[in-house]
């Protein structure tokens, strides 16, 4: 049902937690399924050098999350607005179609990030 990516990222997920100096805290949820992803970040010289989140949700949710705060980790901010669901989808080998709001939420999570990091 899911792929060996996705289990992965389920089973080992990448960092899990929060920040304490984080520069920006953000959350975001799907009211259909009620799942919640937060993530913070720390940005420093323009750039994302660390990130956690905390996902409450479905396997492919938690697996969105682990592979969000790995994709965003050095890179500048200003390059981070390219994200889109089908590169999640790809990176993580595929999502069930009942499973394809966790990239949503993904995406999601990271433009609220970016209209508040934008705003310091």
């Amino acid at each position: 049902m899911y792929s060996e990516r996705v289990l992965d990222h389920f089973h080992n997920p990448r960092n899990v937690g929060e920040l304490d100096n984080a520069t920006a805290v953000v959350e975001a949820s799907n009211p259909a399924c009620g799942d919640v992803m937060k993530l913070w970040v720390v940005v420093q010289g323009g750039k994302v050098v660390e990130a956690r989140f905390k996902t409450a949700g479905c396997v492919p949710a938690v697996a969105c999350g682990s592979w969000l705060t790995e994709w965003i980790m050095g890179k500048p901010v200003a390059d981070l607005h390219t994200l889109t669901t089908d590169q999640i989808e790809v990176a993580l080998e595929g999502l069930p179609p009942a499973s394809k709001h966790a990239a949503m939420l993904a995406v999601e999570v990271l433009k609220t990030l970016l209209a508040k990091v934008g705003k310091r």
